[in-house]
């Protein structure tokens, strides 16, 4: 089987689906690689290191000939109708955001892995790319936030004078918030923290960070995520916080709930309550945005509610894209683990009785399997009768 690995066309995006030592593992179970050229470049892999470690090297990509497709930012639908009916593709999907792909991929017979869905269990591990992915954002939100602070993150004591740890105040402990606690305290910093989940308590303190307990409702959902709460209580949650953000030198926020919209942690006055010269980062920017006001790729000057200075509001998009060698990686691996669990004999079979591969897949023989994903496609269209034949390619959800 032929499997082909993508040059990413979108802007600003810098990782690779493959690299040469994860081609080698491809090769290995017996598939034929075909990549891009250029395709490494950006995460420090030439055509020529693809190439000794077995893979073809084109110009270009033929579509219909490809048995698997792998690849790293959701595909447009122009891409999932020049592939051939049947064929097999591993990447993110963003389902939830790209919707007009996934009725593409059903309706040309694409048996579609959205490496989003990977079920939180430990056997999926080394598969699960929110993981390896929010581990490089969390650690990249630390450093630009550094970069933009007019003053250290550590304690200094010099002859001049003594110099005081930054404080910074970390919201959301997943797994990107808990590399940020550990960047940031690595660096010097003074490090609290919050999040909804009580079981987080535990693993912000066994990074460093101090946890503020809050007098909330708990909200976590299965797999370990965070659930929404609802409109009063994150109100409250906000009105909570407010003190801690205020007294924060560095503010981070991490916090998501998969498939919806970024909660509103942060608002506008909270920020201008923040000192002069303070920065807020907003990692969720690109899903809706923990803090309003927030615009992926951009730093916002907010005055600051006496008028006396300016806090600097950094959304953050692409924030793995910035360090594409390790995400790449990781991602790679994670790309690489999970077709390794579906070839036998140099032949990729999805066994839909396993449970990583049934909790992966988007789309697979004209149907759409992820249930979320189907409902809201039919919100959508504007239907009330469940997801159907109405809409070609997606006759039967499961």
């Amino acid at each position: 089987m032929k499997a082909g690995i993508a040059r990413e066309a979108l802007d600003g995006e810098r990782r690779v689906a493959a690299t040469p030592e994860t081609v080698k593992q491809l090769a290995g179970l017996g598939l034929a690689v075909e990549i891009e050229s250029g395709a490494g470049l950006a995460s420090g892999h030439s055509d020529d290191d693809y190439r000794q470690a077995g893979a073809s090297v084109v110009q270009s990509l033929d579509l219909g000939a490809l048995d698997v497709y792998c690849h790293v930012r959701p595909m447009e639908p122009s891409t999932a109708g020049a592939l051939r009916r049947g064929a097999i593709t591993v990447g993110l999907g963003s389902p939830s955001s790209e919707l007009p792909t996934v009725p593409a991929l059903a309706a040309g017979g694409i048996t579609s892995f959205a490496m989003e869905l990977v079920p939180r269990i430990s056997r999926a591990q080394s598969m699960d790319a929110l993981t390896s992915q929010a581990l490089v954002a969390g650690y990249r939100c630390v450093l630009e936030a550094a970069m933009r602070l007019p003053r250290f993150f550590p304690l200094y004591m010099t002859a001049a004078g003594t110099i005081p740890p930054a404080r910074v105040l970390v919201l959301g402990a997943g797994v990107a918030g808990l590399q940020a606690i550990g960047t940031a305290k690595r660096l010097g910093a003074r490090v609290s923290a919050n999040d909804i989940r009580p079981a987080s308590a535990d693993e912000v303190a066994s990074m460093g960070g101090t946890f503020i307990k809050l007098d909330l409702e708990t909200a976590e959902a299965s797999g370990g995520y965070a659930r929404e709460l609802s409109a009063d209580r994150g109100a409250l949650q906000r009105a909570l916080l407010t003190p801690h953000v205020a007294q924060a030198d560095v503010l981070i926020t991490t916090a998501a709930v998969p498939g919806r919209r970024a909660p509103l942690l942060v608002t506008r006055d909270m920020v201008q309550g923040m000192r002069p010269g303070s920065v807020v980062v907003d990692l969720a920017a690109e899903s809706g945005g923990n803090v309003e006001g927030s615009i992926p790729g951009q730093d916002l000057p907010i005055p600051t509610g006496d008028g006396q200075g300016i806090v600097t509001l950094v959304g953050i998009k692409d924030a793995a894209s910035a360090m594409p060698a390790d995400a790449s990686r990781l991602y790679a691996k994670n790309v690489a683990n999970l077709l390794a669990l579906m070839t036998r004999e140099g032949v990729v079979a999805p066994d839909f009785d396993d449970d990583v591969v049934a909790g992966t897949c988007l789309t697979h023989d004209g149907e759409v399997r992820h249930a979320p994903t189907a409902e809201a496609l039919t919100a959508l269209a504007g239907e009330t009768a469940p997801f159907g034949s109405t809409h070609p390619g997606t006759e039967g959800v499961r």
